[in-house]
C-alpha cells in the first residue's frame, strides 16, 4: 500500500477530524486528504499577528475550491505574557492556546500536520498536543517531509507541492526577545520584498529576517555561494531599511547582515526556563 493509499485510509477508518491548518504544504495537503475521505472533516485556521497574511488567503482559497467547513479563530496566544516573552518553549504555549480554543470549538478529535521529520527536533508545541490528544495522520503512517510533497504532487496540489518551509513570524524573534505584535507584519512585508527584489539577482529557496537585538540578519537560501561583494547585499539592505523605516523600526538598523541561512538559527534552546 503505498503511503497516499494509508493516510486516506487512516483518515477514513478514524475521522471525522478537525484538521488544524496553518497555511503550509503539511496542514493544507492533510486538510485536502481529510476532507476528501470525510466530508464531515472540520477545518480551522487561527489567525494573529504571527500568521502571515498570504498564509490565511491560502487557506480561504482552499475552503471555497474544496467546500470545506472553513472555521477561522483567533487562539489569543499574543495576550499571553508568557508566549510574549519569546522564551525557547514558546511553540508550547502557542499550541496550548490554539488546542484550548479548537477544543472549545468541536467535539472532533483534533488532527495535526506533524510528519515523521518533525520527531526529531526540539517541538515543546508536540507536549501541548499529547496533551490535548491531538493525532498526528502523517505520523501514524510513518510519512517524511518529502512523502507527504509526494502526496501533494500526486494529488496535483501543484501551489502546494514546492511551497517553501513557513514558519510562524513569531519564528524570526531571536530566543529570550519579546514578541512584539506590531512587528510581526512588517517582517512578513520584509520578507515578502525581499524575496521579489533577490530573486533577480539569486535562484531562492527562502529569504529570512530575523530579528536581534538592535540588529537585523538576512538570511539567504541560495544553492549558490553567497558573494559578500555582490550587488544584492545593498538591495536587501536598501528593502530591509525602507520598510522597518516606514513603521517607525529604524533601531534595529543599526545593523544589518546579509548571511547564508540556517535552519532555526533564531531559536536559542539554551535559553529555556527551568519552570
Amino acid at each position: 500500500m503505498g503511503k497516499l493509499e494509508a493516510l486516506q485510509q487512516f483518515l477514513t477508518e478514524h475521522g471525522p477530524f478537525a484538521v488544524a491548518v496553518s497555511g503550509g504544504v503539511d496542514s493544507m495537503t492533510l486538510a485536502v486528504v481529510a476532507h476528501r475521505a470525510n466530508s464531515e472533516t472540520q477545518i480551522f485556521h487561527a489567525i494573529s499577528p504571527a500568521v502571515p497574511e498570504q498564509a490565511t488567503k491560502r487557506v480561504k482559497l482552499y475552503a471555497e475550491q474544496e467546500g470545506w467547513n472553513l472555521n477561522i479563530v483567533e487562539a489569543g496566544e499574543i495576550e499571553d505574557p508568557q508566549y510574549v516573552a519569546n522564551p525557547a518553549n514558546r511553540c508550547y504555549y502557542c499550541k496550548t492556546h490554539l488546542y484550548d480554543t479548537l477544543s472549545a470549538e468541536t467535539a472532533l478529535t483534533i488532527a495535526s500536520g506533524t510528519n515523521t521529520d518533525d520527531l526529531g527536533d526540539y517541538r515543546p508545541g508536540l507536549v501541548a498536543a499529547e496533551e490535548h490528544s491531538v493525532v498526528h495522520p502523517y505520523v501514524e503512517v510513518a510519512m517524511s517531509k518529502d512523502q507527504l510533497r509526494d502526496v501533494a504532487r500526486t494529488l496535483s496540489l501543484f501551489d502546494l507541492q514546492d511551497l517553501p518551509a513557513a514558519p510562524c513570524l513569531s519564528s524570526r524573534v531571536t530566543t529570550g526577545i519579546a514578541i512584539d505584535a506590531d512587528i510581526l507584519p512588517v517582517i512578513n512585508e520584509a520578507e515578502e520584498a525581499l524575496w521579489e527584489s533577490l530573486q533577480l539577482y539569486l535562484p531562492l529557496k527562502a529569504v529570512r529576517c530575523r530579528i536581534k537585538p538592535d540588529a537585523i540578519s538576512v538570511q539567504i537560501d541560495t544553492p549558490t555561494t553567497l558573494d559578500p561583494e555582490g550587488d544584492y547585499n545593498t538591495e536587501a539592505r536598501d528593502v530591509v531599511s525602507r520598510i522597518f523605516s516606514a513603521y517607525g523600526f529604524e533601531n534595529y538598523l543599526k545593523s544589518v547582515s546579509i548571511e547564508p541561512y540556517k535552519k532555526g538559527s533564531a531559536f536559542l534552546i539554551e535559553t529555556l526556563a527551568v519552570e
